[in-house]
């Protein structure tokens, strides 16, 4: 049964056997951009052109921004590694409860979840937010943020 994945920088999606790179045990990193993560799908997903992409650790914290995530927010790498990604980008979700802490708590994807965004010294930005979680021992999450035209 082949598996579906996702990388969180370029948004190449594979299929693959395994969430393993062969027999060393390692999670599969991206053969198109070189990524050192992948996250699994559990259904095939494709994101709009202009989906910006940001992995997360278990706490929320900001590891990597992708695809788009300039584009969106106007902040780079530096400016969000490290930090709780619901206030460095200024989440504000319509409906509670928070689809951000709902997938790191229970491990379940939240996906077309209406969302104000209002990153660092941006004007607000109406967008959908597509979360899913890691399913690996060190949790975390990857959220797709597709701005609303």
């Amino acid at each position: 049964m082949a598996h579906f994945f996702i990388c969180p920088n370029c948004g190449n999606r594979t299929a693959a056997n395994d969430a393993k790179a062969g027999f060393r045990g390692q999670p599969k990193g991206c053969d198109k951009c070189g990524f050192g993560f992948l996250f699994e799908l559990l259904d095939d997903y494709y994101p709009a052109p202009n989906a910006a992409f940001f992995a997360c650790n278990q706490e929320g914290n900001v590891i990597a921004c992708g695809r788009g995530s300039y584009e969106l927010t106007g902040l780079d790498d530096q400016g969000v590694i490290g930090r709780p990604v619901a206030s460095v980008l200024g989440l504000r979700f319509d409906a509670a409860p928070d689809p951000v802490a709902t997938a790191l708590e229970w491990g379940v994807r939240q996906l077309d979840k209406p969302v104000q965004v209002n990153a660092e010294g941006d004007l607000p930005a109406r967008a959908v937010a597509d979360i899913f979680p890691a399913y690996d021992d060190d949790g975390g999450l990857l959220l797709v943020l597709t701005p609303k035209s």
